[in-house]
């Protein structure tokens, strides 16, 4: 059984937990100290300690952030509207995109080595993030606004080929900017998920400003 996320998360924590994450994500957090969170936050040990009093306190915030950021994708209410189903899927898009990008094997490993509780919390988050998809598609499959496809494999194509495409040797090997391959493949998703007749109701337009944000976000990392 899981215990709760503790620790209380405002802003200011938020912008330090933030700065860390690239790094525990690439190299984990086993030999991580407390003066290399500090560095990695850009403050002193003493401002550090001012909001976390200790490392498990501190990768407790880190898996905050992700719980919180991945409950913020509401179930869609999409009754009555198709255009609705063109808003979820882009709202998926865009946090399938962030979770393939920051949430690493490695620090999955670490945490259920370190904090099994935390890493059952996280998994929970992240399968009932997985059914909620599955019924997504499956609905708009009996709405007929999805193609007959196997929507699982829509969700280990975001695991596998997305991981892979926005990895930077991917890009540097292809020659391809992390901008021209997040549009190639949303409109892949797009044409793979919407019936022909369907792809109307999916306005591109508001994609722009979050591919942008992604790619902005991605390009501080590098």
């Amino acid at each position: 059984m899981t215990t709760p996320i503790n620790i209380q998360l405002d802003e200011s924590k938020v912008k330090l937990l933030k700065k860390l994450i690239s790094s525990v994500m690439k190299d984990g957090f086993q030999n991580l100290r407390m003066d290399d969170i500090a560095k990695h936050m850009d403050v002193s040990r003493a401002t550090m300690y001012k909001h976390f009093s200790s490392k498990e306190e501190v990768i407790e915030g880190v898996v905050r952030v992700f719980v919180d950021y991945i409950n913020e994708l509401e179930d869609p209410k999409l009754e009555d509207d198709e255009h609705s189903f063109g808003i979820w899927f882009q709202q998926l898009f865009e946090q399938s995109v962030s979770l393939v990008g920051k949430i690493t094997d490695v620090f999955l490993r670490d945490l259920q080595s370190v904090y099994p509780d935390l890493y059952d919390l996280l998994k929970g988050t992240l399968n009932r993030r997985e059914q909620q998809t599955l019924k997504f598609y499956q609905y708009g499959k009996d709405k007929g606004i999805f193609n007959p496809i196997n929507e699982k494999f829509i969700i280990l194509q975001d695991d596998v080929l997305l991981r892979d495409i926005i990895n930077i040797k991917y890009l540097i090997y292809n020659q391809m900017s992390i901008q021209q391959v997040l549009h190639d493949y949303y409109h892949l998703k797009k044409i793979q998920l919407f019936k022909p007749d369907k792809l109307n109701i999916v306005d591109d337009s508001n994609m722009i400003p979050v591919i942008e944000h992604i790619v902005e976000k991605f390009n501080r990392t590098l």
